[in-house]
């Protein structure tokens, strides 16, 4: 694809880019999304909730059932200086601040980094709700998780116990190819005129003479 502007980068899209590039670097291959962009990072605070309840993987009815603390659902909030601009659900959902919202399905995992944290997620978004930051969101990473694993022993069916946690969740879109820009053959560009060809908007300002293009360039 060719690149119609080389003004360098200021100092703030210098350091998304370099954020983009850390945490690309960082996720485990599991959960990579190798054609995906990110389109926003938010940091997370909760505590998901969790029951107490009967082992479902043993099958025998000869043996006793283990009772084990099966996930319920997620709370969490998304925390700019200390000001929450979403919201982290069951679902799993995610809403943000500017009426924007999603709805997934896990489709990997990776371990946490200790047996405290709970694991690294990539869901597939299967549904959007409103327009705004999140309405081209295809795939949601969590990373860099901080604890969320009850330790204390399940004793009683039925009890819900909520276990802190932390985590930074990336929000990505399916990165697209717009191809090469492509002038109509033959076409005749006046001062101001622009041509939308599918996903590829060109301009040209002529100083309001006519410039006939007569072919076709990559």
């Amino acid at each position: 694809m060719n690149t119609f502007s080389k003004t360098p980068l200021n100092p703030v899209s210098l350091v998304i880019v370099l954020l983009a590039a850390k945490i690309s670097a960082q996720v485990p291959s599991a959960i990579v999304v190798p054609d995906g962009t990110v389109v926003a990072t938010f940091h997370a605070e909760g505590a998901p909730i969790y029951e107490c309840k009967l082992d479902s993987d043993n099958k025998s009815t000869s043996q006793v059932r283990a009772l084990t603390w099966q996930f319920c659902e997620p709370i969490a909030a998304f925390l700019v200086e200390g000001q929450s601009i979403g919201r982290h659900y069951t679902g799993p959902s995610w809403d943000h601040i500017g009426g924007s919202g999603v709805r997934g399905k896990v489709a990997a995992s990776a371990p946490g980094a200790t047996l405290n944290d709970i694991p690294w997620l990539k869901i597939d978004v299967s549904d959007h709700r409103g327009d705004g930051m999140m309405s081209n969101v295809t795939t949601v990473q969590r990373i860099n998780t901080k604890s969320g694993v009850v330790q204390r022993p399940c004793e009683s069916v039925g009890n819900y116990r909520s276990v802190p946690y932390s985590a930074d969740y990336v929000f990505l879109r399916q990165a697209t190819d717009a191809g090469p820009c492509r002038w109509p053959s033959g076409a005749e560009l006046r001062g101001g005129t622009g041509y939308i060809m599918g996903t590829n908007v060109a301009s040209t300002l002529l100083g309001g003479a006519s410039q006939v293009i007569p072919h076709t360039f990559e």
